[in-house]
């Protein structure tokens, strides 16, 4: 029974992943991989690159499709931060909160895989005692599943 559920996770992760985009916000350092955007339902798992051993704050953001369009996707979801460095000095894991309100843009019909994101996220410490208003701006390559 187990290597049966095994093979249906790694069989639903492929698929899922299948259809992955891979994102770079050159701004902000941050570099991440999607389920498909192209759903009514997709998640994003974000990763800073600015730094090796300093900070691994990874954002993890289930997303909802508002509008789908040929040629644009209006977004918004909820995500949350976290840094599983920060155990190791008995800090909390948990950083924070946000809320994306995004747009994915296919701006070249020639290259259909290729779109330029731009995102507004309002961000919170766990605590809700500050917080600033992140913008995000980078290109995303959207793989297509082969048939």
């Amino acid at each position: 029974m187990k290597h049966a559920l095994t093979a249906l996770l790694l069989g639903i992760t492929v698929s899922a992943f299948g259809q992955a985009s891979v994102a770079y916000y050159p701004f902000n350092n941050i570099i991440t991989v999607s389920t498909n955007a192209d759903r009514a339902f997709w998640a994003d798992a974000r990763v800073q690159t600015n730094t090796v051993f300093g900070s691994l704050s990874t954002t993890i953001c289930p997303m909802v499709n508002v509008v789908r369009k040929a040629q644009v996707n209006y977004y918004t979801g909820l995500g949350v931060r976290f840094n599983a460095l920060n155990g190791i000095d008995d800090r909390d894991i948990l950083e924070g909160y946000s809320l994306h309100v995004g747009v994915r843009i296919r701006p070249l019909t020639m290259i259909p895989n290729l779109r330029v994101a731009f995102e507004l996220a309002p961000y919170s410490r766990k605590d809700f005692k500050t917080g600033n208003l992140q913008s995000f701006l980078g290109l995303v390559y959207q793989f297509s599943k082969k048939n």
